[in-house]
């Protein structure tokens, strides 16, 4: 078990005993929950963690090959849950974890209680049936030329549209420091796998209760795919925040929590 901790620098505290899982999304770690956890330290176990190649993971585990896909990173997190005899989990992903944590919940539905998927995305690329992932295949196709080229260059460009918060820059500026301190070739990777992905077959499989918390403007992904994503889990809700940026839990912690809070109570 030590090791699997370790794998995933796994913080655990909080007074409560139903747990709250939190996982970060793409380029961050999980010091982005710092403004969420103080609200539930009372009445919940916390637990954090940082996907492996992410914050202070152990880098060392990092394997192409495994985490090639997102199911690499669904296995662990039923692995970090079997180790600490977890059940009838909270589970609260954001971005590219969302979608981690479906794919965790169909293959050991058991662990979780809800799925809250804050900014979800099942796919990022528009196709011909209609569907509508807010990327053409040219954009992502050049997203992934320049995170190959210019790794740096992407960072700083893509972290205040992430955000969109350009009344606060520091915002953004967190960001940017957050992917340019991830190992670059793991970050590319994760990259390509999370822009390149496509998981919507995976949604209709869901049966974890589900919440989906959509800003109500976000270039990543916009209220057309949360929308996407609610339509197609069978037991879910969606709540669209009025707040503005892929990451309301760092840019609206205040309406975030409120969120959290009147769908766990």
């Amino acid at each position: 078990m030590d090791n699997i901790i370790f794998r995933n620098n796994v913080k655990i505290f909080g007074e409560g005993e139903e747990v709250l899982l939190f996982v970060h999304g793409y380029g961050c770690d999980q010091s982005m929950w710092r403004f969420i956890t103080p609200s539930f330290e009372k009445n919940y176990k916390l637990i954090l963690l940082d996907l492996v190649g992410s914050g202070k993971s152990d880098e060392s585990k990092y394997s192409f090959k495994k985490y090639d896909s997102l199911e690499g990173y669904s296995d662990d997190i039923i692995e970090i849950c079997e180790s600490l005899d977890l059940h009838n989990i909270n589970f609260i992903g954001h971005s590219v974890s969302a979608m981690i944590g479906v794919l965790a919940s169909i293959k050991k539905p058991s662990i979780f209680k809800n799925l809250i998927l804050i900014g979800p995305s099942p796919c990022y690329i528009n196709d011909d049936t209609g569907y509508e992932g807010g990327f053409s295949r040219k954009d992502i196709d050049e997203l992934v030329e320049t995170l190959d080229t210019n790794y740096l260059g992407w960072s700083s460009a893509m972290a205040p549209i992430i955000m969109d918060n350009p009344d606060r820059p520091e915002l953004a500026e967190e960001l940017e420091q957050s992917f340019c301190q991830n190992n670059p070739d793991i970050a590319k990777h994760f990259a390509k796998v999370t822009f390149l992905g496509d998981n919507r077959n995976d949604l209709k499989n869901v049966t974890v209760k589900t919440l989906v918390l959509q800003s109500s403007v976000d270039a990543i992904a916009g209220i057309n795919v949360g929308e996407y994503v609610q339509e197609n889990i069978v037991n879910s809700e969606l709540v669209i925040l009025d707040t503005i940026g892929h990451c309301p839990h760092l840019s609206a912690p205040k309406e975030t929590i409120f969120a959290l809070k009147t769908y766990l109570n």
